[in-house]
């Protein structure tokens, strides 16, 4: 079959039971972009980034930076308070956490905290920040509303992650390097238990449908699971090799954990505490972010430059989306419901939107068409996996010709007219894209993008 044949009837596929991932935009940020989160008040999406030690304020309607806020020395990870409209930037260089007003979008104070501050949580019951420092061994108790701190609670041997259960108002810190976890009360801000784990811990989930805290063990290869209510541990899971990232679907309760070693995700039931499925996913998986909307997992993928989307009521991967070089990050805007990745390496942000569309199309002598829509504004990405060689892919306008050819990285388009258009790309053998990772044969892909100025 002809492919300007094949394309129209690729769009009489569409089927409001189909879902499309597409990625909807890149935007440039700071240099090591590494931590993300949503302001849902003033709509705005907020990306910390660590080698230019700096904000990017991005407009979640438009995808547009607002403006940079300057921060201090390696800005790490953030947290949104919603009760004073705060945003919170911990930086790791500098020991400190920078506070932003999520209204004006400005630094109204800069807060010293433990050497190393690594993680941060909000306390919603008692208006309180939680900054985990990973060089000093204790967790800083910032007041939400004065920014002053109020406590600073010794923790174990390097904190590496914190979660707040809301149930019990307390407050979980797990110590990379002593297989502990500490929990804080967080209306006293005193430790009231320490709970053994496994090695290496790594992440932090809670599971509010069953009162359960999830603590990923990096070196044991394990999830353990801790009670809300007791501080005792229910069981251990074992998972599939170097589990790391965590999040909890609240539809199906189940919780997911990415092993970043073996390429999957082990599925775990949140009600029984087993593992009742494995995903293989791309190389190192390394953070995930829980769609409610739409009940799908996004996995980033951590030298795959891909996102990999799960189905969370099937545990099947629907779709693959190119995005930059080292996922680090990921937050959800409900609004328009799009999923942002903060790349490392890349420096940008890219941008997941799901609409009902095509997800797969048809193949014909090796060729799989999936049409994802990306809306191109005068520069297309091409993902680094598609082969470098002359010819190797191009661009179609409607009717199947050939408009130019296309290389890896960033294309001009800006001179096209806006229209849709379709990109014909050969994958390098063996990447995630080729579909050889898991040993099948290699694949040209055709994806659909929508050209705008």
């Amino acid at each position: 079959m002809r492919l300007r044949a094949l394309v129209p009837a690729l769009l009489l596929l569409a089927s409001p039971a189909l879902y499309a991932q597409w990625l909807e935009d890149s935007i440039t940020v700071g240099d090591g972009p590494r931590g993300l989160c949503y302001n849902p008040q003033n709509h705005k999406v907020y990306c910390a980034s660590q080698l230019s030690d700096d904000v990017t304020v991005i407009n979640a309607a438009t995808n547009e930076v607002i403006t940079t806020i300057p921060t201090a020395d390696g800005a790490l990870v953030l947290c949104y308070n919603p009760t004073a409209n705060k945003v919170y930037c911990a930086n790791d260089g500098a020991g400190n956490v920078t506070v932003i007003d999520g209204a004006g979008d400005s630094a109204i104070v800069t807060v010293t905290t433990s050497p190393g501050p690594h993680a941060l949580c909000y306390n919603s019951a008692d208006d309180k920040v939680y900054c985990a420092g990973k060089n000093g061994d204790e967790v800083t108790v910032i007041d939400g509303n004065s920014n002053s701190v109020i406590a600073r609670v010794a923790a174990g041997d390097g904190p590496e992650a914190l979660c707040y259960n809301p149930t019990n108002n307390r407050v979980y810190c797990a110590n990379g390097n002593d297989s502990k976890v500490t929990v804080i009360d967080g209306a006293t801000n005193q430790v009231i238990d320490t709970v053994a784990v496994g090695y290496e811990l790594y992440a932090l989930c809670y599971n509010r449908q069953s009162n359960k805290v999830y603590c990923s063990n990096a070196g044991s290869d394990d999830v353990t699971v801790i009670d809300g209510a007791t501080n005792e541990v229910i069981t251990t899971i074992a998972t599939d090799h170097a589990p790391c990232a965590l999040c909890h679907d609240s539809a199906g309760n189940k919780v997911y954990c990415t092993n970043y070693v073996s390429n999957d995700v082990t599925v775990i039931d949140g009600a029984a505490d087993s593992a009742i499925a494995t995903i293989d996913v791309g190389y190192n998986p390394n953070v995930l972010c829980y769609n409610r909307l739409d009940n799908n997992v996004y996995c980033g993928n951590h030298e795959d430059r891909s996102v990999s989307v799960i189905n969370a009521a099937g545990d099947t991967v629907v779709a693959i989306v190119p995005v930059g070089a080292n996922p680090w990050s990921a937050c959800h805007n409900p609004i328009e419901n799009r999923v942002y990745f903060a790349c490392y390496s890349s420096a940008r942000v890219y941008v997941l939107r799901n609409t009902v569309g095509v997800a797969e199309g048809t193949s014909d002598g090796g060729r799989a068409v999936r049409t994802f829509p990306d809306v191109v504004r005068g520069v297309l990405f091409v993902p680094g996996s598609t082969s470098s060689s002359p010819g190797a892919s191009c661009l179609l306008d409607i009717s199947g010709r050939r408009v130019i050819e296309l290389r890896p990285g960033a294309n001009d388009v800006s001179r096209l007219a806006p229209g849709v258009y379709f990109v014909r790309e050969h994958p390098v053998a063996g990447s995630q894209y080729s579909g050889t990772a898991h040993g099948s044969r290699s694949t040209e892909y055709v994806r659909k993008v929508i050209v705008t100025r």
